[in-house]
């Protein structure tokens, strides 16, 4: 009887995912060139943590760049599949500022309710500090291939609909929007 505890209790613990690591990288290899993203836990656990579960799951593969404002944000999270969108649209606790939305910095995109962080992210194209007050929490930083992120396309704007990008996905988006950059991978690299 001991040993069948045991077992049982070795495959609880196999069963748990791995932990998150203190600290990661994402290849990003997109349609205008590939960028590496930094991420540090320490400056946003929840965020963090989520960002790393969407990259191992393939979430971001295909995914278009879909709000562009230069010397502001890039801004991107809806999946390619609408239904992929809808799996992981459950929202996860605030982080509290650690570091300021400065160039290349990462965060996610929030409304102005509390804890409602779900997939969305965007890189800051500037000094963006008046972001730390709103509480929009970097957790990483582009650390090559600024330039990539720089020529994504920007002639739509903010001229997409989030709500019809999240209920069609890349359907609408090619339809619509056939110029946009894309995602091809993101993934952990060491």
């Amino acid at each position: 009887m001991l040993m069948l505890l045991a077992a049982a209790a070795v495959s609880a613990v196999a069963a748990k995912p791995p932990p998150t690591p203190n600290l990661y990288r994402v290849l990003f290899v997109t349609s205008c060139g590939d960028f590496t993203v930094q991420v540090k836990r320490a400056l946003a656990p929840h965020g963090a943590d989520r960002f790393y579960d969407l990259v191992k799951s393939k979430y971001f593969d295909g995914a278009r760049f879909y709000r562009v404002v230069p010397g502001f944000v890039v801004q991107w999270g809806y999946a390619a599949d609408p239904a992929l969108t809808q799996k992981w649209a459950g929202t996860i606790p605030d982080d509290k500022v650690a570091m300021s939305n400065k160039r290349g910095t990462i965060a996610f995109a929030a409304t102005s309710e509390p804890n409602s962080r779900s997939q969305e992210v965007f890189i800051s194209y500037g000094d963006n500090a008046r972001l730390d007050a709103l509480g929009f929490a970097p957790f990483g930083t582009v650390v090559t291939g600024m330039d990539a992120v720089d020529r994504i396309y920007a002639g739509y704007g903010e001229r997409p609909d989030q709500t019809e990008i999240s209920a069609s996905g890349n359907a609408y988006l090619a339809k619509n929007f056939p110029k946009l950059d894309y995602i091809k991978t993101a993934r952990i690299v060491q």
